[in-house]
């Protein structure tokens, strides 16, 4: 699997997150990405812009649920909303096919991957060994405050997710809350892994994460006590890393990874079920839609 790419700066790939969580989602309900300069020189300069932005435009609407897995990936409205030809979608579906974002078919073209059980295990594997590797890494290194403040940041932000949510009675974050939880969770990890210094592991576990994205879509909300979980275990690998203990940086990552882990499955396992149900008892749904959610 190649994955998606990140723009290549001066030795470095990298996602562009904001220090704060909230100025990110006021644009995007995920994350922007900037893709990486893949043309040749023999293209137009204009024709490679469009490319790039076609690319990263159907990263972001992959990521945002807009095309879900499955679902087709015409070339036409994406030419419409580019002001573009067709050639530069072509070439930037063709580079997301051989990255494994989409995948060709006979009938239908460019369509975006289904995972399945062992997708899901296979990338939680590749995450933990690459994020252990870079915790561990970063642990055993001199940070700068700076540094270890804006990793504070982006983990004091979950914990105001959680007070924010017990202060308006609801049992769940709702979708807006839940996409700003997902920025700062990916912003944590981020810029761990970019002070771990290596530009191809961050470059494999974005891809990771992008593609287990794709399942978890329609997930719930985290309830508070997720919430409060999740910023332990993010304050646990921050204090390892202030601390320079290697050791236990490496062990708090590894956990917290296999517990999101644990949980896509429980999903995926869920989702299968309904689906599973839908199919053998179709009438049942149509009349009764309420128990798709219960």
């Amino acid at each position: 699997m190649h994955g998606w790419n990140a723009r290549q700066l001066p030795e470095r790939n990298y996602i562009q997150l904001s220090t704060g969580c909230l100025p990110l989602l006021a644009r995007h309900t995920y994350t922007e990405v900037l893709v990486k300069r893949t043309a040749t020189a023999s293209h137009p300069r204009v024709e490679r812009s469009v490319r790039e932005r076609a690319y990263l435009l159907i990263q972001q609407k992959i990521a945002r649920g807009e095309l879900p897995p499955g679902s087709a990936v015409s070339e036409i409205p994406l030419a419409q909303e580019l002001g573009s030809s067709r050639t530069p979608i072509r070439e930037a579906l063709g580079q997301l096919v051989a990255e494994g974002l989409l995948e060709q078919t006979p009938n239908r073209g460019a369509v975006v991957v289904q995972l399945g059980r062992q997708d899901i295990i296979d990338l939680y594997e590749l995450r933990e060994a690459l994020e252990v590797y870079a915790a561990g890494k970063v642990a055993s290194r001199a940070n700068t405050s700076q540094d270890l403040q804006r990793l504070e940041g982006f983990a004091n932000q979950i914990l105001a997710l959680r007070d924010e949510l017990r202060e308006s009675g609801r049992d769940k974050l709702d979708v807006k809350q839940m996409n700003r939880f997902i920025a700062c969770d990916l912003g944590f990890h981020t810029l761990l892994l970019r002070l771990a210094s290596n530009a191809r592991i961050l470059k494999v576990v974005n891809e990771t994460r992008l593609l287990i994205r794709i399942f978890a879509i329609h997930r719930e909300g985290h309830d508070g006590p997720a919430l409060a979980k999740i910023h332990g275990q993010h304050r646990e690998i921050l204090e390892a890393v202030g601390a320079k203990n290697s050791t236990r940086a490496m062990a708090v990552m590894s956990n917290h990874i296999r517990e999101s882990q644990n949980e896509r499955l429980i999903e995926y396992d869920e989702w299968e079920h309904e689906a599973s149900l839908r199919e053998s008892l179709p009438a049942f749904f149509s009349f009764h839609p309420s128990a798709e959610t219960s």
